[in-house]
């Protein structure tokens, strides 16, 4: 990573910005990506936000090289890390390293929002090459399968110990 290149930088995104897209099983929901390479100018992170539809969840893994931020927006649901589960509320922040195993599983009636930020980026083009580009005020689609060749892309992108 490169801290230099953010040096003198800032971006400001809305709610409304930025490209959205629907995910796959098991977490349906979809994903607002926010800050990327390709709007910040360096390579230090990218963020964005997670939404986990009732009763879904995102499948244990973990990350090679990267580091993740995760911070409960909206919601209640379970956080697995290293096999040791918490109790996720707004507030409910997480740090997870490199190689470190985690779990988010929405037990709730309602929509789970997670704020993630992880470094070095990636994640961002990880949630684009397995969703479908989402329109503002678009219905929900129906739940949807992975992409055959999701364990290729996984790997790409640096996701590890997938469930």
């Amino acid at each position: 990573m490169d801290i230099e290149s953010a040096r003198g930088r800032s971006v400001v995104v809305q709610p409304e910005e930025g490209p959205s897209y629907w995910q796959p099983v098991p977490a349906n929901g979809f994903s607002a990506i926010k800050l990327t390479q390709e709007n910040t100018g360096c390579d230090v992170l990218s963020s964005g936000f997670q939404t986990i539809t009732a009763g879904s969840r995102v499948r244990a893994h973990s990350h090679a090289d990267q580091i993740e931020l995760q911070i409960c927006f909206q919601g209640k649901g379970t956080v697995v890390v290293a096999d040791q589960e918490y109790p996720l509320r707004a507030g409910t922040t997480c740090f997870l390293g490199p190689g470190v195993r985690h779990e988010i599983i929405n037990k709730s009636s309602t929509e789970l929002v997670m704020l993630w930020v992880i470094a070095p980026p990636g994640l961002d083009k990880f949630f684009a090459e397995i969703g479908r580009l989402r329109q503002p005020g678009e219905m929900t689609p129906e739940p949807f399968p992975r992409s055959v060749d999701i364990r290729s892309i996984e790997q790409e992108s640096g996701f590890r110990d997938v469930e």
